[in-house]
C-alpha cells in the first residue's frame, strides 16, 4: 500500500492496481476528507467491480495529490471517480494516475519509482500493516 497526501490530508490504505483503468476513491474516504458533495461533477459511464457486479459512481473529482517518500514528492491533480462500495482501501490508484505521473511499480519489490520534479527518482516502499 502506498500513502498520499491530498486536500492537507493523508491517506494511508492505498492500492496501487496496474490492471484498474480508473483512479477510485470509495465514498467512506470522501466522507472522512471533509469534501463536499457539491465538489462532484456527474459521471455517466460505467464501472465494474472485480467480479464484473456493476459499482454506483457518485461522480469525478480532481484532486492535488502528492506522493512522498517523507523527503521528496511529486503532485499531480488526480480524477478520481467517488463510488458508493466497500472497500478494505481508501483509494485504488489506476492506470491514469500512474501514467500521468509516470510512475512504475513493482508489486514483486513492494514499491513504487516516479520522478520528482528536480529530476530525482521517488521510491515509495509499500507499507503492508
Amino acid at each position: 500500500m502506498i500513502s498520499v497526501v491530498t486536500t492537507e490530508r493523508r491517506g494511508h490504505r492505498v492500492l496501487v492496481d496496474q490492471g484498474s483503468s480508473a483512479d477510485v476513491m470509495f465514498w467512506s474516504t470522501f466522507k472522512k476528507l471533509q469534501l463536499s458533495p457539491d465538489q462532484l461533477r456527474p459521471y455517466t459511464g460505467c464501472l465494474y467491480d472485480f467480479v464484473g457486479d456493476q459499482v454506483e459512481v457518485c461522480g469525478h473529482i480532481e484532486l492535488k495529490t502528492t506522493f512522498t517518500n517523507g523527503t521528496t514528492s511529486c503532485t499531480a491533480n488526480i480524477r478520481y471517480l467517488v463510488v458508493n462500495a466497500s472497500s478494505a482501501y481508501n483509494i485504488l490508484l489506476g492506470r491514469p494516475a500512474l501514467n500521468s505521473i509516470g510512475a512504475v511499480a513493482s508489486t514483486k519489490h513492494m514499491k513504487m519509482k516516479l520522478p520528482s520534479l528536480e529530476g530525482m527518482v521517488i521510491t515509495i516502499k509499500s507499507d503492508q500493516k
